[in-house]
């Protein structure tokens, strides 16, 4: 399968399509009774007095889900191929999108974090194209409303406001301009939810969206293993794809150094931005994925003995299909 996906061949696009649906496999056949999409959060704070949790069958949301996943798949692979990260065209990113984005049965349904994999992978696009250009005064006010609008969505999405500021200091000489942009296009959105807010009368309400940031990071968290055995060969591919990246990583054009620098940041404030969330839900790491498909397709992009990196991808997918019938 692997050797397959290593070539960038438009039959890739079937066999992928299928494989999204192989890895959902077991809660098609096990369909829950409903299912909270988590969006209410999103129209409280519009003040929509609106629920869609029940707008949608369990089967058609997973289905949806699925749709969108391969959406952000081929994009997220015309990205990599684009700056050419792995040094040739292959289906790979896409590949290792689904499968990081099908892990845990949470990540199968629609959510805000599903939605929110749209606005990061924007971003990621926006900023390097233009980290060359003279300037990105312009670009950097467009991805602070970028950062707005996934806060509406999703609230801990409120700190990929620092991300685009760590991402200017890998990227680009300082210009205080540019860091001053993006605060400004964050701004925006903002003052006008809040005239919003005050038009209704609900400007206290205004003040309660904000009030997680006051949260303490919590330094112990409870969490049974036996519920993250599945990503047991995952994170082993990821260590092989560490030490494989380690040892091209300064052999490897200026472009596509500063690109993993991006990607590692991602990965963290991704991580740890949970803790925003007042009631925590694993789909949360769903804003990991991108990061964790790039590391995991470097490695299959490299992996050289083919019976090694094929047996890995067969016991990933092997533990994700039957985790999901235990």
């Amino acid at each position: 399968m692997i050797q397959q996906f290593k070539n960038f061949s438009i039959i890739n696009l079937f066999f992928l399509f299928i494989l999204l649906f192989i890895l959902r496999l077991g809660i098609y056949l096990d369909l829950p009774v409903t299912i909270n999409t988590g969006f209410t959060e999103l129209f409280s704070r519009l003040l929509i007095p609106v629920t869609i949790d029940n707008l949608f069958s369990p089967a058609v949301n997973i289905t949806l889900a699925g749709i969108i996943l391969f959406i952000q798949a081929l994009i997220f692979n015309k990205i990599v191929n684009n700056f050419n990260i792995l040094g040739k065209s292959t289906f790979l990113p896409a590949l290792f999108y689904v499968v990081a984005g099908s892990v845990f049965t949470p990540f199968l349904f629609v959510s805000p974090p599903l939605i929110c994999n749209f606005f990061i992978l924007f971003i990621i696009h926006k900023i390097m194209i233009d980290f060359k250009g003279p300037d990105a005064i312009g670009s950097m006010f467009d991805l602070g409303l970028i950062v707005a609008v996934g806060t509406l969505f999703y609230f801990p999405f409120v700190l990929y406001l620092i991300l685009l500021w760590v991402s200017l200091i890998i990227l680009r000489p300082f210009n205080w301009r540019e860091w001053v942009s993006v605060l400004i296009g964050y701004i925006t959105i903002v003052f006008f939810l809040g005239v919003y807010y005050y038009w209704n009368g609900r400007l206290l309400d205004f003040y309660e969206i904000w009030k997680p940031l006051s949260n303490k990071f919590p330094f112990y968290i409870k969490i049974q293993v036996t519920d993250y055995i599945v990503l047991f060969p995952i994170v082993a591919c990821l260590l092989l794809g560490f030490i494989q990246l380690r040892l091209n990583f300064f052999k490897s054009f200026v472009q596509v150094r500063k690109f993993f620098q991006v990607l590692f940041f991602l990965f963290i404030f991704s991580a740890l931005s949970y803790y925003l969330k007042s009631d925590f839900r694993i789909n949360h790491f769903l804003l990991c994925i991108i990061p964790v498909a790039v590391l995991l397709a470097y490695y299959f992009a490299h992996a050289k003995k083919r019976w090694i990196y094929e047996s890995f991808f067969l016991i990933i997918i092997s533990f994700i299909v039957y985790f999901q019938f235990v």
